[in-house]
Parts: C-alpha cells; sequence; structure tokens
C-alpha cells in the first residue's frame, strides 16, 4: 500500500537541523533549488504473497493478511530506497499518515 505525501513548502522547513544546531536563514534559501525535485514516497505496511487465482478471487471487503503485526513499525521508502520507520496515525476522521519514529542509516558503497 502506497501513501501519497503534500511536498514541502519553504514556510515547512524546520529552523532547527538533525543535531539540534540552529540553521542559518542563508541555508534554508539556498535548498530553494532542490525544493522542485519530484520524489517517489511510498509507505509499507505489509507484504503477503498468493497466487494470481487467488488474486483474482479477491472482492470488496476482501482481507489480506500482512506479515507484520498490529503495531510494528512500517517501512518508509523515499525512490526506492528504505529511508525510515514510522507507524501509522490518524490524520482526520477519515485519512491516515506515517509519521516516522526512526531514521535508517545505511552504509552506501
Amino acid at each position: 500500500m502506497s501513501a501519497q505525501f503534500e511536498p514541502l513548502t519553504a514556510s515547512d522547513t524546520p529552523e532547527r537541523g538533525s543535531g539540534g544546531a540552529t540553521v542559518s536563514p542563508s541555508a534554508v534559501a539556498g535548498l530553494d533549488a532542490v525544493y522542485d525535485i519530484p520524489v517517489h514516497v511510498t509507505a509499507v505496511l505489509g507484504r503477503a504473497t498468493m497466487q494470481v487465482s487467488q488474486l483474482l478471487k479477491l472482492g470488496r471487503g476482501a482481507v489480506v493478511e500482512l506479515d507484520r503485526k498490529l503495531g510494528e513499525a512500517v517501512d518508509i521508502y523515499v525512490n526506492n530506497r528504505l529511508v525510515a520507520r514510522g507507524e501509522v496515525v490518524m490524520v482526520d476522521d477519515n485519512r491516515l499518515g506515517v509519521t516516522m519514529t526512526e531514521i535508517v542509516k545505511t552504509d552506501r558503497a
């Protein structure tokens, strides 16, 4: 399952860096060049394996069992690269969102 997120604007930019240090306005202004670069964000709730014949039999209201437990962290991918884990939250009465709870650090070769 994929989630779509609203694009970030300059007013949404945090004033503090990842280490808690204050980010200067000129550093934030220097990021303007990257604000228009599209990225594909996917939140994976879980995975399931089934035969095509089983898939074709699914109808409205069908339940597909996933490989994750209730409350387990979801994986957040940016451009098909795992970058974080998070939890599903209720945004409005009828909308869901994902909050990041952990940044995944990977070694880039």
